[in-house]
Formats: C-alpha cells, sequence, structure tokens
C-alpha cells in the first residue's frame, strides 16, 4: 500500500492509496457521524441528509449533479450506517478534480429546497414500508432494538414515518452544522491518484468546514432482551445474539474467527448439523459486527415453523460446544477465509479508499496489511475459544418474525448455555 496522509490546518484529512496500472479512481467523503449521533427527535435525520445531498445546491441542480458526474463517465453514491456517513465516486484519473468539486459542492452548499425535501421523505417512507415488508433484514433491526434498548445504536438507520415527516430544512442544517465538521472528515481516494493534486483541491473545496470537533455519539450499553413479531409467513425468521467485541478490543480478530469457524462457511459445523444433516433451515450462518465501543455476536436463521423447536437447541449447541471442542482444522479454515475475504476486498479500489477511511476514522491510522495478517496468524485456539466463551457469557439477545410459539425463551437459552 503506498499510503499518503495530509491533515490540513482545519483538521480535515486527505488519505490517499496509489494503485499502480489503474486508470480509474475511487474517492470520496466519508464523515465520523451516522445514526448513533441523533438525539430521539432527530431518529432518521442522518439517513435524510444523505439523500438530500444529491438534490441541489446554489451552484447545480439534481439534475445537473447527476449529469456532470455521468458525462464523465463516472457514478456517485451514498452511504448510511450507525457510525458513519459516506459520499463516493468511482472515475477516471483526470475527474478526480471534478468528482471534489462536486462533493464540496453537495456538503457545504446545499439548499435544502423544500419540494426537494418533501418529495424525498415520501421516497425515504417508501424504503420505511419496503424494510417493513422485508422480514430477513427487519430482524435485524428487532435485534439490536431489544440488545440496546432505548439507545441510538439500537434505534433504526431509517427512521420511523412520523420522524421523518416532522423534518424540515432547519432540522437538517443544525445537523449539519453540529456533524459536518473539518476534524470528523475525512477524504479518501484510492486507485489512480495523485496526492498533492487531491490535497490541492481539498483545500479549496472544503475550505468552509468548521474547524470546531463535532459532537460526539452516545455510549453503547448492551442489555439484552426479546423483540418477537408475530406474522403470517412462510418461513419463521430469528436471530440469537450476545454482546460482540468492539474495533478496541483485544479479543475482536479472536472472536472473528470463532464466529467464522462456528458458521461462516458451508463447511461450518453449524451449517453442516442445521442445515446439511437435519434440513433444518435453508438459510443459517452466524455474524459479528464491531462497532466502536460495543459488538454484536450471534446467528440468524430462517426456519419452517414446525423446526423452530429443534433447530435452536442444536444451533445454541453448536455454539456452546465450539467454545470446548473447536479444533486446530477449524480454526485454521476460519483464519484463512478471513484472510482471504480482507485480502481480496484490497484488490478493489473502492474497498481500499472505504478501508483507509475508517481506519483513520476508528484508529487515527492506516493499519498495515502485515499487522493485521500478523494478528490473524497470531491467534491461537484458546484465543479463539476465549473470546468465543467470553460473549456466550453476556445476557442473550433474541429476535424472531413469523410464528413465535415455539421459540425459546431469552431465559431458556441463559440457562441452556450454563
Amino acid at each position: 500500500m503506498a499510503v499518503e496522509v495530509t491533515t490540513l490546518p482545519s483538521g480535515l484529512r486527505i488519505i490517499t492509496d496509489a494503485m499502480p496500472n489503474l486508470e480509474t479512481a475511487s474517492i470520496g467523503v466519508w464523515i465520523g457521524a451516522g445514526s448513533r449521533h441523533e438525539s430521539a427527535s432527530e431518529h432518521g435525520l442522518s439517513h435524510l441528509l444523505e439523500h438530500m445531498a444529491f438534490k441541489g445546491t446554489k451552484r447545480r441542480s439534481a439534475k445537473q449533479i447527476a449529469e456532470e458526474i455521468e458525462a464523465a463517465g463516472g457514478d456517485l453514491n451514498a452511504a448510511t450506517t450507525s457510525e458513519t456517513t459516506s459520499y463516493y465516486a468511482r472515475v477516471l484519473a483526470s475527474d478526480t478534480g471534478l468528482a471534489l468539486d462536486i462533493f464540496g459542492d453537495i456538503l457545504t452548499q446545499s439548499v435544502f429546497d423544500p419540494q426537494e425535501l418533501e418529495r424525498e421523505k415520501s421516497v425515504i417512507l417508501s424504503e420505511i414500508a419496503a424494510a417493513e415488508e422485508t422480514p430477513d433484514d427487519l430482524v435485524f433491526d428487532l435485534l439490536t432494538d431489544a440488545a440496546y434498548p432505548d439507545q441510538p445504536i439500537g434505534r433504526t438507520i431509517l427512521g420511523t414515518p412520523e420522524r421523518v415527516s416532522s423534518f424540515d430544512r432547519s432540522s437538517i442544517e443544525t445537523y449539519l452544522t453540529r456533524h459536518y465538521a473539518a476534524p470528523s472528515t475525512i477524504i479518501a481516494a484510492a486507485g489512480a491518484v495523485d496526492h498533492k493534486a487531491i490535497v490541492e483541491e481539498a483545500q479549496t473545496r472544503f475550505a468552509s468546514l468548521a474547524a470546531t470537533s463535532a459532537a460526539q455519539m452516545a455510549p453503547a450499553h448492551y442489555v439484552g432482551g426479546t423483540q418477537l413479531l408475530k406474522r403470517k409467513l412462510e418461513q419463521t425468521h430469528l436471530v440469537v445474539g450476545f454482546q460482540g467485541a468492539s474495533f478496541h478490543d483485544e479479543h475482536e480478530f479472536a472472536l472473528h474467527v470463532f464466529c467464522n469457524a462456528v458458521g461462516g462457511g458451508m463447511s461450518s459445523r453449524l451449517f453442516q448439523r442445521v442445515r446439511e444433516e437435519r434440513g433444518l433451515a435453508y438459510s443459517i450462518y452466524t455474524f459479528h459486527w464491531p462497532y466502536a465501543d460495543t459488538g454484536l455476536f450471534g446467528f440468524y436463521a430462517a426456519t419452517g415453523h414446525k423446526d423452530v423447536a429443534e433447530l435452536m437447541p442444536m444451533a445454541l449447541g453448536c455454539l456452546r460446544e465450539a467454545v470446548d471442542d473447536l479444533t486446530e482444522d477449524e480454526m485454521q479454515r476460519a483464519k484463512a477465509q478471513m484472510k482471504v475475504a480482507w485480502l481480496a476486498a484490497l484488490e478493489s479500489s473502492a474497498a481500499r479508499a472505504e478501508q483507509i477511511a475508517r481506519q483513520h476514522l476508528f484508529f487515527d491510522r492506516v493499519l498495515p496489511r502485515e499487522e493485521i495478517i500478523g494478528r490473524i496468524d497470531a491467534l491461537t485456539l484458546a484465543d479463539v475459544r476465549q473470546a468465543g466463551a467470553g460473549a456466550l457469557l453476556s445476557a442473550p439477545t433474541l429476535a424472531a418474525i413469523g410464528e413465535t410459539k415455539k421459540i425459546m425463551t431469552q431465559a431458556k437459552i441463559a440457562e441452556f448455555l450454563a
């Protein structure tokens, strides 16, 4: 990696990673603000702001924004997570200046036209309605709500229809001023990039970003709990979760390996026992989501209503047994999967740009690949088992949609794992 970093006097960071032989560049702006930074009255505002950024500025209409980037063969997109918001593009090497000009325009000169705002609110209301009709996604919203009750991290990124409908231009501008500050903003680019040229463009395009520190997000407190939603569906969608590891937790890599070993692939014991041997689920897998100060670990399954009662203890048994008898071979397979997935992502300029931005947001530095691979290779079987055991000691979180009568209770899950 040929990473270069420049921090401007305002606190704005510019990070580039040159990739020889490429003729295109992935470039974007990452803000250290997402749904976790919202107050209860702002629920869904981060996501609405991401949408509204493309709806017109003092210099460009929404149509002109789209036409300019597409005339150059590029494309624009954006994403909101619980902890970050990003705006990114893929362009020819010669058009990184155009991309930065558009980013600077939409992030510092947006007009938030009331008519555009009403239209975009309608789009998001449709997005919320669609999410409500997608049980394999909705069940994870129930999970985070149960795991982190009455906390920003537990709320959906999209917001609620009532709250989204209430937002006006003043709401957006207040949030933008408070959170979109230079010290919490990173411009990252990878591919055919010229670091010096990008720094010069950024100095001009983002000069108006305030140098003040952005407001901090609310700390997370994992609680655990239950959220069941009875619906007439062909399958029951269920998730059982536990407290995982944060980005800064010394056990994060070990828990990732435990997660992959138990349910991360077709050779995993969870897939083999539950799906292949018993045919109790078409889809079943483990997951681990690290955040800045917490994490969620668990498994998801979609199963027939009659199979729920058998699936749950079998899946939980796979987790419990792995704490004591996970093998060296299983661990090595999981390590290999983890390394290949991570290294393969680095072959994409978009993935590299995102990675260097996120690492600087969470660690204030870019982690060398040798360091990451070294940390994975250094893990012992005892480390991995210990990380899994620690997660299973936390209070369980249970979420399900469908027929819920045969689902184990939170108390029964805790008793089973004790």
